[in-house]
């Protein structure tokens, strides 16, 4: 076997989300050969990503089928995590990729699947942050378990930075860290605004694949905001099945397509699909209607990023501080793990087929 052979035959194994063959996309790293063994990395465009198995399989085939059947194959992974950002970098400047996680009212759990996709994301292999932006209601320190700790300070250069807390192996940053619980936050919108911009400029971030920042609902300042401090890679869109929900939804589609913002969506997710009790794993009841979510995201042509259902082990973990990812609810974690993987590729996608990621401007 040559090293001429076997790329010819790796040539024929496609990566499904970039449409062209591993070999044509570089993706192909360290290839060895030793008599009937061949080694060889592949560099995955995110460490979720969930087609592994898959693409493992086709190269071995392919080797197998088109060089030599004896060849013993081994496939190993790693992953440099796509981004497009072209801007300075003066801001989150290793940060690869922003992922606003958007809703278009309250209740339909946001805060639980921002943290359960960031927890996802991690188990895959990726770096991850927390950034809970939702000033007036800030979930993540119940959720996380780490009510009443504070964050420390850094010296960077001439400058103090706030270093944000890791649980779980996240990086966490709340208004709830900084201020007691039992205070109302009473701010006006200039005010509240700040408090992001200094979340973004004035925290300790460091390297991560991926920033997830959990957005409060609706849309308003701390959404513009964000859009013009950060080049956010996209927005993931939380809706429940019931048609007020989606009604919502559409509004906060529709802010994020408007040509003065022009914000990529990168999918629907729908939570509280249907209910399964505990005793009944494999019955599901569709107490809030079926499939709202996905006829919207056919409606707007918006990538779909699964079904989240509704268990009392969500509510329950998260009161406690362990989210769902952390418990042993093995159907609701392979569904926040499904739906993590499906928002990785299109994550990767967009960085693929569309612009690099922007800091807008609004004109008031």
């Amino acid at each position: 076997m040559t090293q001429e052979q076997v790329l010819a035959a790796l040539s024929n194994v496609q990566e499904p989300d970039l449409g062209s063959d591993i070999v044509s996309l570089n993706m192909v790293k360290d290839l060895e050969i030793e008599g009937d063994s061949v080694k060889f990395t592949i560099v995955l465009t995110t460490p979720a990503c969930p087609m592994k198995d898959m693409m493992k399989n086709a190269s071995v085939n392919a080797i197998q089928l088109l060089v030599s059947k004896e060849a013993k194959v081994t496939v190993n992974f790693t992953a440099n995590t796509s981004s497009v950002r072209k801007d300075s970098g003066a801001v989150l400047p290793r940060v690869k990729n922003i992922i606003a996680v958007v809703s278009g009212k309250g209740g339909v759990g946001k805060s639980t699947v921002a943290a359960n996709l960031a927890l996802a994301l991690s188990k895959g292999g990726a770096s991850v942050g927390l950034m809970d932006a939702d000033i007036y209601g800030p979930s993540v320190p119940i959720m996380f378990g780490v009510r009443g700790e504070r964050p420390k300070m850094i010296q960077q250069g001439e400058k103090g930075l706030i270093l944000p807390l890791e649980r779980y192996g996240i990086k966490l940053m709340s208004i709830g860290l900084l201020v007691d619980e039992k205070n109302a936050v009473v701010w006006r919108g200039p005010m509240a605004s700040s408090a992001i911009r200094q979340f973004v400029t004035d925290v300790y971030w460091d390297e991560l694949d991926y920033l997830v920042i959990d957005m409060p609902p609706g849309t308003g300042d701390i959404h513009l905001t964000l859009m013009q401090t950060v080049p956010v890679t996209g927005v993931v869109v939380v809706t429940t099945p019931q048609e007020v929900a989606l009604a919502d939804a559409k509004k906060g589609i529709a802010m994020f397509g408007q040509a003065q913002i022009k914000v990529p969506i990168i999918g629907i997710v729908e939570n509280m699909s249907y209910f399964t009790p505990e005793e009944l794993p494999d019955n599901k009841y569709y107490i809030f209607g079926k499939e709202g979510g996905k006829r919207l995201a056919e409606e707007y042509d918006i990538p779909f990023l699964g079904q989240i259902p509704l268990v009392q082990g969500i509510r329950e973990g998260g009161d406690k501080g362990i989210p769902v990812m952390e418990s042993d609810d093995a159907i609701t974690k392979a569904a926040f793990e499904h739906f993590a993987g499906v928002t990785a590729r299109s994550i990767a996608m967009r960085n693929a087929n569309l612009g690099a990621t922007r800091v807008i401007e609004v004109v008031a």
